[in-house]
């Protein structure tokens, strides 16, 4: 390992909810530091859907978060000049970081509608067990299955 692993720096709530996971959210929306931008569209996607899930508002956000949460992932490990796809079982922080990066990632590359809209049929669908960050999650793990092979590597 290169260097000092990096400190795992605390998290502030967000405001109107008073949770750690909806921050994150909203950090990750965020672009060129305009947060309260971020908060607006953030709790306008998470009520409207639970509001259409008839549901509560964290409640639907962590039911979405968890069912894009990825057991395992690869990665690249050099054994004796060649690169190998190592499976790696994924901590509870990264599944999480995972699963919000790749709602929100899916969401700004379609085209069509807003953000907002696009970002809310997303958690919709993800909520139902449907939808691309599933598929995304679906694809780590089977890549991950793939290579179990090669899971002796792992150290």
């Amino acid at each position: 390992m290169r260097g000092k692993r990096a400190k795992v720096r605390k998290l502030n709530k967000d405001l109107k909810y008073k949770n750690t996971l909806f921050a994150k959210f909203i950090n990750n929306i965020m672009l060129h530091g305009k947060k309260g931008l971020a908060e607006k569209t953030f709790y306008n996607v998470v009520e409207q859907g639970a509001e259409e899930l008839k549901t509560d508002p964290v409640e639907f956000a962590t039911k979405v978060v968890d069912n894009v949460r990825p057991a395992l992932e690869i990665k690249s490990r050099r054994v004796g000049g060649s690169n190998y796809q190592v499976p790696v079982p994924v901590t509870p922080q990264r599944q999480e970081t995972l699963a919000v990066r790749w709602l929100i990632d899916i969401a700004r590359k379609k085209t069509g509608a807003s953000f907002e809209d696009l970002l809310r049929r997303e958690m919709i669908a993800t909520y139902k067990g449907e939808g691309d960050a599933i598929k995304k999650k679906q694809d780590v793990e089977k890549m991950a299955e793939a290579n179990k092979a090669f899971a002796h590597f792992r150290w």
